[in-house]
């Protein structure tokens, strides 16, 4: 009982929708009605601007990454421990608080991979940057750091469930992109720096 109890706080922690909560503190913009509508950093950078982003980006970073560093000192068992991180990644894809239309999850699988597996974390972001830097797209690089992080995990021998979240959580966020890859494909998709 305690355990399902665990995975439920996960999730609900998971749905806190940062941006929003910063926005209603700070701003009276709605990032979901301008921009990509997206409650996500990038979004929120764009619409309110670096410092929001940031703090965006920090929060569901940490809403991954807390359920998770507790899970461990808790349960030993990283199968129980993969399912406190897909429930807080799928509180941020899925939050109740704002009908099931969440983010995209690339910061909250940060915080849960940060965690879980901090040398792979630390490969993927220097994935994220060069892919960023040459082609300067925030969602390929994303994409392109989902796609490899399951094949790090599976290198660096992490734990069979670890590395299964892995790939349930790339799936999940290609899914989530799907819009992204669209306009990717079809040249109109915003790149870093743009004022769309």
């Amino acid at each position: 009982m305690g355990t399902i109890l665990f995975i439920i706080a996960a999730y609900l922690i998971g749905s806190i929708p940062t941006s929003i909560v910063l926005a209603k503190l700070f701003s009276k913009d709605d990032i979901r009605k301008s921009g990509s509508g997206n409650i996500g950093a990038t979004n929120a950078a764009r619409i309110l601007g670096k410092k929001f982003g940031a703090l965006t980006f920090l929060g569901d970073m940490l809403k991954g990454f807390l359920p998770v560093w507790a899970g461990t000192l808790i349960f030993n068992s990283p199968l129980l421990v993969a399912a406190i991180g897909l429930a807080a990644f799928l509180g941020h894809l899925f939050p109740v608080y704002l009908k099931f239309k969440g983010g995209k999850g690339v910061a909250t699988a940060f915080g849960i991979f940060l965690c879980l597996a901090p040398v792979v974390i630390l490969i993927e972001l220097l994935i994220f940057m060069l892919v960023a830097f040459l082609w300067r797209y925030v969602s390929l690089a994303s994409l392109a750091a989902s796609t490899t992080i399951p094949l790090l995990m599976f290198a660096f021998s992490c734990p069979s469930p670890i590395i299964l979240l892995g790939v349930v959580m790339a799936i999940l966020i290609f899914i989530k992109h799907i819009n992204n890859i669209k306009r990717l494909i079809s040249g109109t998709e915003n790149r870093i720096g743009s004022k769309k």
